[in-house]
């Protein structure tokens, strides 16, 4: 299953999605905040979101996985 990724290293400011919720490419699911910039993350294909890894606040890697899609 695919999963949205953090695209830079940061602090997760607002997660824009749940469980259940469908997205399209290019909507966004998660907004980190790097260097006292707000960074969307957006996700790179459609589906269903299956389950989210981050909540607000949590710091977060380059590269890791924030949310599963379906």
């Amino acid at each position: 299953m695919p999963t949205v990724d953090a695209h830079i290293t940061g602090t997760i400011w607002t997660v824009e999605v749940s469980v259940g919720d469908v997205v399209e490419e290019g909507d966004v699911v998660a907004i980190l905040e790097s260097m006292k910039m707000e960074m969307p993350v957006e996700a790179e294909e459609g589906g269903t979101v299956v389950e989210v890894f981050c909540q607000e606040g949590d710091a977060v890697d380059e590269g890791q996985p924030l949310v599963q899609l379906d």
